[in-house]
C-alpha cells in the first residue's frame, strides 16, 4: 500500500502538497514541529495513491513517497 510520510523537522509549512494532492490525503498538522512550524502531515490512512506530486513540489524535499 502506497503512503507519504513528512520529516517534520525540514518541513516549513508552505502547504503546496496540500494543494496539489489529487486525492486530498494531506493536511496542515495542530502541533508544531521543533523549528516552529505547523508541518503538513498525512491526513487519512489508505488515501494516498503514489502519484509523488507532493514530492515533486515540496521546496524543502520533506516528503518521500512509497510505493
Amino acid at each position: 500500500m502506497p503512503k507519504m510520510e513528512v520529516d517534520v523537522d525540514k518541513c516549513k509549512g508552505c502547504y503546496l502538497c496540500i494543494q496539489v494532492c489529487p486525492k486530498k490525503c494531506i493536511e496542515k498538522s495542530d502541533k508544531f514541529s521543533k523549528t516552529g512550524y505547523y508541518p503538513a502531515r498525512d491526513s487519512k490512512e489508505g488515501c494516498c495513491i503514489a502519484c509523488l506530486a507532493c514530492a515533486r513540489i515540496c521546496p524543502d524535499l520533506a516528503i518521500k513517497v512509497y510505493k
